[in-house]
Order: structure tokens, then C-alpha cells, then sequence
């Protein structure tokens, strides 16, 4: 497993919960750290077979974009354009921060940190997989009748690997 970051993206951007935030703007930092297994980009000296940190870039510029009250939601949203991008991302850590924030004395930032975690063991043969455990995940797109998924979930307590859930696939 290796580690992409890229840090201190600056934007000006029109994100707070007061009035005053939305009109007047402000400066804002960027943090993005992903883990990732990116061995075989290594060998092959492939772009292709990793994750692109201008792509992490242009994502994060897009959220960063759009009007938001709270940097929780902007973090979250982040990380959640991210997951959609790239499936092979085992952690993701975005840090969003609010420079010289309006608290009325002199504090250099604030910030919200959003982390998840997606590497977890196939429940019904331990071994390593991803999962993000969302709308998002790769399984959702495995078409399992709605009464075997029933029973699956019911038999096994956590995520199955693609290997296992695709041997229950409606063919």
C-alpha cells in the first residue's frame, strides 16, 4: 500500500453558515490523502493504473465550487466524489480548513476532517478486500435476486468478496 497526497489546495470560495461568509468569501486549504495499492503503476510506469492526483485536484475544485454551510458537508463531499472516481482507494483522509475564520479574535484556522477506512475481510472467507459499504460500493452492481441477498446478509454478518457474491449472481 502506498500513499498519494496532495496538500494545501488553495481556494477562494463562499462557503459558511452566516450570511456574511456566502457574500464575502474566504481562503480555504485542501488536504487529500489516499491509500492506495499502487505497485503495479509502479512497474508498469502506467498513469492509468493508479490514482491521478490532478484528477483529485479537479474533483476537489469542483466541490470546493458549490456554496456550502457546513465544511462537514463539503469534507463529506469530497471523499464521496472521490470514492465515485476510483475504486481502488483502501483509505481516504480529507481535511478541509478555514483560514482566519470570523470568530471575533485571531485564529489562524479552523478545520473538519473527514476519514474512512475501506479495507475489511469477506465475511464468509476472511480475506482482504475493499468495501465502501454504500450506494456506491462495487457489489450493488452484482445483480443477486432480492431473497438470496435476504439470506446472504442474514448468513454472513458484513461484506462479501466479488468472488463470492458473484458465484450467487442471477445469470
Amino acid at each position: 500500500m502506498g500513499l498519494i497526497a496532495v496538500e494545501e489546495m488553495r481556494f477562494y470560495a463562499y462557503h459558511g453558515f452566516y450570511k456574511e461568509e456566502q457574500k464575502i468569501g474566504q481562503y480555504y486549504l485542501v488536504d487529500v490523502y489516499v491509500h492506495t495499492d499502487f505497485e503495479q503503476a509502479a512497474e508498469e510506469d502506467s498513469l492509468y493504473a493508479t490514482i491521478n492526483y490532478e484528477t483529485i485536484y479537479l474533483a476537489t475544485k469542483i466541490e470546493m465550487d458549490k456554496p456550502t454551510n457546513l465544511l462537514e458537508t463539503l469534507a463529506t463531499r469530497i471523499t464521496d466524489s472521490l470514492k465515485n472516481k476510483f475504486a481502488n482507494i483502501e483509505e481516504i483522509r480529507v481535511r478541509v480548513s478555514k483560514l482566519k475564520p470570523p470568530l471575533g479574535a485571531e485564529v489562524g484556522r479552523t478545520y473538519v476532517e473527514v476519514h474512512h477506512d475501506h479495507r475489511t475481510l469477506c465475511a464468509a472467507t476472511e480475506t482482504p478486500m475493499l468495501c465502501y459499504d454504500d450506494e456506491n460500493c462495487w457489489c450493488n452492481e452484482v445483480l443477486v435476486q432480492p431473497e438470496v441477498r435476504k439470506k446472504l446478509n442474514k448468513k454472513f454478518k458484513g461484506c462479501l468478496s466479488p468472488a463470492i457474491l458473484k458465484s450467487y449472481a442471477v445469470t
